[in-house]
């Protein structure tokens, strides 16, 4: 089994899919549309998976993305001011920049993990091709 392939965890977290079946798309838009941010289906179309198991079930993918995101931004600022020697100002507009276009990426993928975790792959709810 690949690394990226249908039935592992990083497979549906990278394409967005459902962590049951891997099919059925978590997001109404594209990856990287800034259109409908946060707009899930309620279930998955294949599997019927419920995508909002409990309020505030997505909490927990803040931290994540917090995570994430806070230490990019230490490795990036320590090696662009340290290593290439740019000013602290001119780090920190690139990482502004850097965060405007990676946010829903980053967002959706928070989300996608933090269901992953709660929810395994079950290769029955697949369709066969």
């Amino acid at each position: 089994m690949g690394l990226f392939k249908k039935g592992n965890k990083l497979y549906s977290i990278f394409n967005l899919k459902c962590p049951r079946c891997h099919e059925g798309d978590l997001f109404h838009t594209g990856t990287w549309s800034f259109q409908d941010i946060t707009g899930m289906p309620d279930r998955c179309p294949n599997c019927k998976q419920n995508y909002m198991p409990e309020p505030g079930f997505y909490y927990g993918a803040m931290f994540i993305s917090y995570i994430f995101w806070g230490f990019f931004c230490v490795i990036f600022g320590g090696v662009s001011i340290m290593v290439l020697g740019l000013s602290v100002n001119m780090t920190t507009l690139i990482l502004i920049g850097i965060s405007a276009i990676f946010f829903v990426w980053l967002f959706r993928t928070s989300r996608s993990a933090w269901f992953n975790a709660v929810v395994h792959y079950d290769p029955k709810f697949a369709t066969k091709k």
